[in-house]
C-alpha cells in the first residue's frame, strides 16, 4: 500500500515560482511512473506532468517551458518546479503513482493559488 504526500503549494502572484514536493512510502518507488495532477473548482483532475522510472518526461502543453518535473529515488521524492506562474494555473495540484496496469493511487492534494 503506497502512500503520497504533497507540501509546497500556497500563494504567489503571478509570475513568481512555487516546488511542490511529494513523498512517497513504502518500496519500488524508483520503478515507478509518478505523476502531477491538477484540478480546479467545477473542473476534472487533469495530467500537468508525469515521468518515468527511465527518467522521461511529458507535460500537458499549457506549462511546457515554465514546469519542470523530477524525481529523486534515494529520498523517495518527486517534485514539481513551478516558473512563471498564471492565474489559471490555481488548482489543487495532486501526487499520483501509476502501478502495472494503469490505476493511480493519489495524495492528499496542496492548493496553489497565483494572484493576478
Amino acid at each position: 500500500q503506497v502512500q503520497l504526500v504533497e507540501s509546497g503549494g500556497g500563494l504567489v502572484q503571478a509570475g513568481g515560482s512555487l516546488r511542490l514536493s511529494c513523498a512517497a512510502s513504502g518500496s519500488g518507488f524508483s520503478t515507478k511512473t509518478m505523476s502531477w495532477h491538477r484540478q480546479a473548482p467545477g473542473k476534472q483532475r487533469d495530467l500537468v506532468a508525469q515521468i518515468t522510472s527511465g527518467g522521461s518526461t511529458n507535460y500537458v502543453d499549457s506549462v511546457k517551458g515554465r514546469f519542470t518535473i523530477s524525481r529523486d529515488n534515494a529520498k523517495n521524492t518527486m517534485y514539481l518546479q513551478m516558473n512563471s506562474l498564471k492565474p489559471e494555473d490555481t488548482a489543487v495540484y495532486y501526487c499520483g503513482v501509476l502501478d502495472f496496469y494503469g490505476f493511480r493511487t493519489w495524495g492528499q492534494g496542496t492548493q496553489v493559488t497565483v494572484s493576478s
